[in-house]
């Protein structure tokens, strides 16, 4: 993958986050040398930041809060994209709360491309306004791509169709879900390919081609979804909401670096890690190092 060349579109928003923190995360990767790092193998550039947003409460819509802002940097995210891709880059959007991903597909869309998606996430996000009552955004990023019932048409129309996807579009990967949780019997409901946590434990690369395997079959070409918390906090402290279960680091540098290095693969999104939560100088540097080293490898 010599001739990769990335873009960088900074998403500083945790506008559909549940509190502040992850906004402050582009400025934190690019300070712990994500950029100088990946550049030592591969042609990067940095396109900048969308505007940035700090989560507030949203009291006028408890149920969707800030949405309005999650529309705004999706659109502004889609924008980046689509001019990277348009020139033949490979947009790697740092968010930020996980909506960042709506403008990570919408502007592959707009730049004529319908692509696959792969969410490697502790949960898939499927969650709407009518069942979050809490009413963080980012915990609706993929009912919003999938256009599903109870979702807002301002969050959900930033690409130029709705839905941005079809459910044999998505593969939904490196969860630990209980059998019985909303989310994972709506996994199934929807026939979304999954590739669940015990499956990556036992063979990450083999969890990972099969979910590149999907992806690549289901699109000319497919993005994914990386969110921290995919990762167990207690070995890897970034994630904004902590799980107790998850991936190992290596386990999510296997995947990353084996989905990369797809030909069908066309963009990244990497979101909610969360700086107040590291535990030293250290935890920063050493996923930026495992990020940059599945992504070079890839």
């Amino acid at each position: 993958m010599g001739t990769r060349r990335w873009t960088v579109v900074g998403a500083p928003s945790s506008a559909g986050a549940h509190t502040p923190g992850v906004e402050r995360a582009p400025a934190a990767l690019r300070a712990a040398g994500l950029l100088d790092l990946l550049g030592t193998a591969v042609d990067v550039e940095d396109a900048g930041d969308t505007d940035g947003f700090r989560w507030r409460p949203d009291p006028a819509y408890p149920r969707g809060q800030n949405a309005g802002a999650v529309a705004g940097v999706a659109a502004e995210v889609a924008a980046g994209v689509a001019a990277a891709v348009g020139r033949g880059r490979t947009p790697l959007v740092l968010g930020g709360d996980c909506t960042v991903t709506i403008g990570l597909v919408a502007g592959c869309a707009r730049a004529g491309l319908s692509p696959a998606l792969v969410y490697v996430d502790g949960g898939p996000d499927l969650y709407t306004p009518l069942t979050r009552p809490n009413g963080n955004l980012d915990a609706t990023g993929l009912a919003h791509l999938l256009g599903l019932p109870g979702t807002l048409p301002e969050v959900a129309a930033v690409g130029p169709s709705v839905p941005l996807l079809s459910p044999e579009r998505v593969v939904v990967y490196g969860d630990s879900l209980p059998r019985g949780d909303h989310e994972r019997e709506l996994v199934a409901e929807l026939g979304l390919a999954y590739v669940p946590a015990e499956e990556v434990h036992a063979d990450p690369g083999a969890a990972a081609r099969r979910a590149r395997v999907v992806a690549e079959g289901a699109a000319d070409g497919f993005v994914v979804h990386f969110d921290v918390d995919v990762l167990r906090f207690v070995d890897a402290p970034l994630a904004d909401v902590p799980e107790p279960f998850g991936l190992s680091l290596a386990e999510a540098a296997a995947t990353l670096a084996e989905l990369v290095a797809s030909p069908r693969f066309v963009g990244l999104s990497v979101t909610e890690i969360n700086p107040d939560h590291l535990p030293d100088g250290e935890m920063l540097p050493q996923f930026v190092r495992a990020l940059a080293g599945a992504l070079n490898e890839g």
